[in-house]
């Protein structure tokens, strides 16, 4: 039996892209999100710092109606013409953007030591699980945000409050009258 010349270039082309060095394709490494820099403001006139976290806006598109021609009126106010409309997707605020303040520890107290303090105190309690490096990545600030969560706080950034209930940061107690 005689191979067809279409059943041969066929084989051909097989025999050329199974003799090419074709690249690999292996799954590439999934680094954590960076975690963006905490926006601490310098203290204020009383010492404290205090921190700024923005949440943006959620959008949803709905169906609607929009207007495409404007509706024309004559001069004594009679229309002439009414506006035409078309159903078409309009967005629709779900969720309005946020700003929430609170204190926080000043930049000059966030040391690589405070920080080694702070995933320790949240390993002792069950939410971090990382190494401890000295350094807030991904994971650190995945624990303080569920250990802040679960207080009323939903940011990633350590508050003032939240290093005070782990140990970390002296409470001011105000003195007693004898």
């Amino acid at each position: 039996m005689k191979p067809t010349p279409i059943a041969l270039a066929a084989l051909l082309a097989f025999a050329a892209c199974s003799s090419e060095q074709q690249p690999s394709v292996t799954r590439a490494q999934t680094a954590p999100a960076p975690t963006p820099a905490p926006v601490v403001s310098a203290a204020d006139k009383s010492g404290q710092c205090w921190a700024r976290e923005v949440t943006p806006a959620v959008y949803e598109h709905v169906m609607g109606e929009v207007q495409v021609v404007q509706a024309e009126i004559a001069p004594d106010g009679t229309v002439l013409r009414p506006p035409v409309y078309r159903r078409a997707p309009v967005p629709r605020i779900v969720k309005p953007r946020a700003e929430m303040r609170f204190e926080a520890p000043c930049a000059e107290a966030m040391t690589p030591e405070f920080i080694a303090s702070v995933q320790r105190a949240l390993a002792a309690r069950g939410y971090f699980a990382g190494n401890v490096t000295g350094v807030i990545d991904g994971t650190t600030a995945a624990s303080i945000r569920r250990y802040q969560t679960e207080r009323g706080l939903s940011s990633a950034q350590l508050s003032l409050q939240t290093a005070r209930d782990l140990g970390l940061i002296a409470v001011e107690i105000e003195p007693r009258e004898s």
